[in-house]
């Protein structure tokens, strides 16, 4: 991901203007780091089939992340988590103010959009990687999936309807991401399997994440910790014990689904998704 890193840095969001800090507050979350899981998927998937094409489908990687970005920002809104810490930094609000960190994930949202719009691809193959992280990310995925979470936030939620407030809050990104880059090499029906073994990767995911939030300290996370008890968190509804099973099921599931893909597939995610299917059990 070195490369990715510095395709990144090389292109963070700039904008000449009289405002004190906004320049420094648009790049300042983009270059405290995380895991950049999501560009990673997709460039794996890339360069799986194309590595001639990986230096195009960084601009793919650098939307999903600008999208991704965005949703960690206005997610730490005191409207929303609250939350003073993020990827082991204040988070924006904190920082400047609530006003330059709802606009300032505004702009990396849409800014997100006219990255993928100048990626070196065909117009037919930008359209479909528009619509996809469009499709994921916005009223039909991961926004509507906040939206859920924030308004049953103290009404305890059926673990049916739990999965499906997180299928879209996390697991529809982190799909888009492997089909975006199934979408790039001109695979698209190994994009629709991919984005089934996304939906289960991001459900995985997030059950990993709401297991760390009970076991693992604020310093050790990068993000406040022990503060789901009034989510619709697995941990929340069906305890820590039922919710590491649930992990490992899907955790169980997602191997044996890995092992079936083309070798040259499975030889690019094989360490990104061995580091991430156990996490929780790290």
């Amino acid at each position: 991901m070195q490369k990715f890193e510095a395709f990144l840095i090389d292109n963070l969001p700039t904008s000449k203007s009289i405002h004190p800090t906004y320049e420094k507050a648009l790049q300042e979350m983009l270059i405290a780091g995380g895991k950049r899981f999501r560009p990673a998927l997709l460039l794996g998937v890339v360069g799986a089939y194309n590595t001639l094409m990986l230096e195009g489908a960084r601009y793919a990687a650098y939307a999903v992340e600008l999208l991704h970005t965005y949703s960690l920002i206005h997610d730490d809104l005191p409207a929303m988590d609250d939350s003073p810490l993020r990827r082991g930094k204040p988070t924006l609000h904190i920082v400047y103010d609530e006003v330059t960190a709802i606009l300032v994930g505004d702009a990396l949202n849409t800014y997100s959009f006219e990255v993928l719009s100048n990626a070196p691809f065909s117009d037919y193959t930008r359209v479909q990687l528009i619509r996809e992280l469009a499709t994921n990310g916005g009223l039909n995925g991961m926004v509507l999936g906040q939206a859920i979470d924030c308004y049953f936030e103290n009404k305890p939620l059926p673990i049916k309807d739990v999965k499906i407030l997180h299928t879209n809050k996390t697991a529809k990104l982190i799909a888009a991401s492997l089909k975006m880059g199934a979408i790039i090499v001109g695979r698209e029906e190994l994009g629709k399997k991919l984005y089934d073994f996304g939906i289960k990767l991001g459900l995985l995911f997030q059950i990993q994440d709401d297991i760390l939030d009970v076991t693992q300290s604020t310093e050790e996370a990068g993000k406040l910790t022990g503060n789901d008890e009034d989510k619709n968190s697995f941990v929340t509804l069906i305890g820590l014990d039922e919710s590491i099973k649930e992990a490992n099921t899907l955790a169980d599931e997602l191997e044996e689904e890995l092992n079936s893909f083309d070798e040259n597939l499975k030889n690019e995610l094989l360490p990104l998704l061995t580091k991430y299917i156990n996490r929780h059990s790290n």
